[in-house]
């Protein structure tokens, strides 16, 4: 490439090109407003100016004992004021932050220390037994383990010589940090849920996370100084980068150890939050909760929904209880919410129930994406923009992991022709909004049709007493497959299986509608998505009559 007359004598310098890295908006919010709170949970109140000085000596304590650039710092455990700090902290180190599923068992938590190459474990009291087993599991001794001390949670054991505050009382306040030697260097590690054999490590870049922090508040119009409750799990895609959104954007993180109605509600009211985010698990439960725990909440909170594509008439009772829903669509692969159902003013005339099918759409590309296509999964051709024709979801930009690591052919199957392939088929409306169907193993076809697992759930999350449901492929002799409902109804409900199925046949196509419904409690992971693959076990455990 021949330079050009802007090239010649314009070189980067320590003046004009930094590599961009989200741990600068602490630093900025630290300095501009050192007073305002930057951490809530239970009697601690933290100002920025205190979590940023923690942040800087927890980092230097890393890098007087040795750990650095390429370094993995795991973190066990919930959303408490440890987990928030582990986000800036172990960057700062230079080292790599892998914050691990606090819905795992010691095995699969042994099998990502070693494949991460662990070298320091943070671990939160409630966590401590099966955090034990699995350093045992892992038949190392070179693992230092961090007790989180947290005089508000009794219960749990010391499994370390050193607790977090020893280590951070080792550091200095005015460590300086320096950013990373490239932006492409490896800020965490996060892994896929691996329901099917051992799960994938995710690698995530420093410039993804800096701008998808930032896209956050500009598609969610978060505005200067939001207060967000962590309902959201922070190990889940890095809390898909709202640490380091709250920061750059001067907020309060209100953590909260465990999802439970009565203290969300309570959090709600007594902290003045502005901004949540949540599975559609999440939402089904607010919207179920008993009366007087809604009796005083605030209008106009924002939630950030996604995960499980959330039924219609769920964002429909959410908003009549005031919230206003933003549905988000995205991967652990992606940073989280790559994809947002960005609002247009003229769609405020519509009904109540056209605006929540509206946002029950996955969307647009945020502005860290640059592109979204639903896609021929073998030519990469594009489907027709009809909202009816299924293809697979690709999308590229600078929130698409580094890869998976370790695992370079899961790496180039995931990369196609310039494009990340999500697995997920949707169609693309006349408007450019992408709606997401199923992923592909969750389609269901019979006698040759395609049936879209969501689309029964719409339905039958509209039916008066039903709480959850879950839509699977059952084998059947002669459609190949029909579609086999697994539903929660709501305490007190009596509603017969024949009934569900009358109920779906009034809605849809009668060969769409299920043929079995199965009652019960749904399987879920800790994100709060169905587990599908163990509903599809008990489906195919069924005769093949049905």
């Amino acid at each position: 490439m021949t330079d050009t007359i802007y090239d010649m004598g314009l070189g980067q310098t320590e003046a004009n090109y930094i590599p961009i890295t989200p741990i600068s908006f602490m630093a900025r919010t630290a300095h501009v407003y050192p007073d305002r709170t930057a951490v809530v949970y239970g009697d601690v109140r933290r100002s920025w100016a205190e979590t940023y000085d923690r942040c800087r000596r927890f980092a230097s304590a890393l890098v007087k004992r040795g750990y650095g650039r390429g370094d993995t710092v795991s973190i066990f455990a919930t959303n408490i004021p440890e987990m928030y700090e582990a986000h800036f902290a172990v960057p700062m180190s230079g080292a790599v932050l892998n914050a691990i599923n606090t819905r795992l068992d010691a095995e699969a938590v042994a099998f990502i220390l070693n494949h991460a190459e662990t070298k320091v474990l943070i671990v939160d009291p409630e966590l401590s037994e099966v955090a034990a087993q699995a350093v045992k599991m892992t038949g190392r001794d070179d693992i230092l383990v961090l007790d989180i001390l947290d005089p508000q949670f009794e219960g749990g054991a010391r499994i370390g010589t050193l607790s977090y505050d020893d280590v951070l009382a080792e550091g200095d306040a005015d460590f300086m940090w320096v950013p990373p030697q490239s932006e492409w260097d490896a800020i965490s590690l996060n892994y896929t849920s691996g329901t099917t054999g051992n799960p994938k490590g995710v690698v995530y870049h420093y410039r993804g996370a800096h701008l998808n922090a930032l896209s956050n508040i500009v598609m969610w119009e978060m505005g200067n100084a939001p207060v967000y409750l962590w309902t959201l799990p922070m190990f889940h895609c890095n809390g898909w980068c709202f640490p380091w959104t709250i920061a750059a954007a001067a907020g309060t993180a209100v953590c909260l150890r465990a999802v439970r109605e009565e203290p969300i509600f309570e959090l709600m009211k007594t902290e003045k939050v502005t901004n949540f985010c949540g599975a559609s698990v999440v939402l089904a439960m607010l919207v179920h909760a008993p009366e007087d725990l809604k009796k005083g909440l605030q209008a106009g909170i924002k939630v950030l929904t996604g995960g499980a594509p959330p039924p219609a008439i769920i964002i429909e009772k959410m908003e009549a209880l005031g919230f206003e829903v933003t549905h988000g669509y995205g991967l652990t692969e992606t940073y989280g919410a790559a994809v947002i159902c960005a609002w247009h003013d003229e769609w405020d005339v519509r009904s109540t129930s056209e605006r929540a099918e509206l946002k029950a759409r996955q969307g647009v590309r945020n502005l860290a994406a640059e592109g979204l296509m639903v896609a021929d999964p073998e030519t990469l051709a594009p489907v027709p923009w009809d909202g009816e024709t299924m293809g697979e979801i690709f999308m590229r930009g600078n929130n698409i992991m580094k890869g998976y690591l370790k695992n370079p052919s899961a790496t180039e199957k995931a990369f196609r022709g310039g494009w990340f392939a999500s697995g997920d088929i949707g169609v693309m409306h006349p408007d450019g909004y992408v709606q997401l169907k199923d992923r592909s193993k969750d389609i269901i076809i019979s006698g040759g049709e395609n049936i879209s697992s969501v689309e029964v759930e719409d339905v039958l999350f509209k039916h008066p007493e039903i709480m959850e449901a879950a839509v699977v492929a059952r084998p059947h002799e002669k459609w190949g497959e029909t579609p086999c409902a697994f539903v929660t109804l709501k305490a007190g409900a009596t509603v017969t299986e024949a009934e569900v199925i009358a109920y779906c046949r009034q809605y849809m196509a009668h060969f769409k509608a299920p043929k079995t419904v199965i009652f019960g409690p749904l399987p879920k992971t800790s994100t709060g998505k169905v587990q599908k693959f163990m509903l599809r076990e008990q489906a195919r455990a069924l005769d093949l009559q049905g």
